[in-house]
């Protein structure tokens, strides 16, 4: 009978399985972030390691109650995170529950995760494990405005490129004129619509203010920024490149909204761009003339929330409208500081 080959001799010289003991698991769970916790089903008591304790920013103690905890889970999910743990027992197999908590002015999400249906209890104590997920939660949430935004910017462009032919149709005396025309304004709008992105590191400066909002409105000009019926008056400043990203996408909002309903949905409607100076700010008044009859809308769309968190968190500022009945009179008041990085 032929002999086997050597690589199957091996076999027999393969080192026994790991022996995992208690001490190697509790520095696998601590290098993982796992928190440990218990819950006794007829006192109510919460019990956590050291971990557990650090990420509900608990000071160490040996038992914790359920409403103690609850007065650190975030209001919106209080209700829903007890109802869960109470509905763990009925529950077959492993179950996960996420919820966010407060630790002061920090919002953290939790994830908590264990066996139902009375599968882990042992001496009426039911047993589990807290993670925090927070980073993987803010990154969830912002994949969805990003995809919010992305869908809520094609429609805008949609709508902006079906209101520039319009445009590009009343001016022109041919087809070949418009259609030069309209080229033109597209091409514009592409420059505009770079600048409603972060520029390439290295790159400094992003631009004047003033020629930033030229590029910016050039496209629903009907003879292009300074010229026609949009008018920008600022001051000679700079904007960061940091703070480029944010103003462009304020600017090209109204703009879209100003084309939509407002005065640039008219030949006769004009626009007009301004600034003063107020001690560390500077404030940007965007003035409509000669538009449709202004109706003051009570609840903002994606566009409206997006311009407001972009002028909170990017710009250091505020934004406020005035439907006035000649036209939409936008307020925008950024920290100077903000603007120039």
């Amino acid at each position: 009978m032929p002999e086997a080959p050597e690589e199957f001799e091996v076999v027999a010289d393969m080192p026994e399985r790991h022996e995992w003991r208690p001490e190697h698991l509790r520095r696998a769970i601590v290098a993982a972030g796992v928190a440990l916790w218990a819950w006794n089903v007829d006192t109510d008591g919460f019990t956590m390691d050291a971990i557990g304790l650090d990420l509900w920013g608990l000071p160490d103690r040996k038992t914790v109650t359920f409403e103690q905890l609850s007065s650190r889970i975030h209001p919106a999910d209080r209700d829903r995170v007890r109802s869960a743990f109470t509905a763990t027992r009925a529950i077959l197999g492993p179950y996960e529950t996420d919820f966010r908590i407060l630790i002061g002015d920090e919002v953290r999400w939790v994830s908590a995760r264990g066996q139902g249906e009375d599968v882990g209890i042992v001496g009426r104590t039911m047993y589990g494990i807290f993670l925090d997920v927070t980073g993987r939660k803010q990154a969830e949430e912002g994949h969805e405005l990003l995809a919010g935004e992305m869908s809520h910017r094609v429609k805008n462009l949609l709508a902006i490129a079906s209101g520039l032919t319009a445009i590009s149709s009343r001016s022109a005396d041919s087809a070949e004129q418009m259609a030069s025309e309209l080229t033109d304004r597209l091409s514009a709008l592409g420059r505009a619509h770079d600048l409603v992105r972060p520029l390439p590191t290295g790159q400094g400066d992003a631009a004047l203010l003033g020629d930033l909002l030229s590029v910016l409105l050039a496209p629903y000009d009907d003879l292009g920024a300074f010229k026609g019926r949009i008018r920008v008056a600022v001051e000679r400043m700079g904007v960061g490149e940091k703070a480029a990203t944010g103003l462009a996408l304020v600017i090209h909002e109204l703009a879209t909204n100003a084309m939509k309903y407002g005065a640039l949905s008219v030949s006769a409607g004009t626009l007009d761009v301004s600034s003063v100076a107020e001690e560390d700010d500077i404030v940007l008044t965007w003035l409509e003339h000669g538009g449709p009859e202004v109706r003051e809308r009570h609840e903002g769309g994606f566009g409206t929330r997006l311009v407001e968190r972009t002028v909170t968190y990017q710009l250091g500022g505020t934004i406020a409208y005035d439907w006035a009945e000649a036209g939409l009179i936008a307020t925008l008041r950024m920290s100077r500081a903000r603007l120039a990085s």
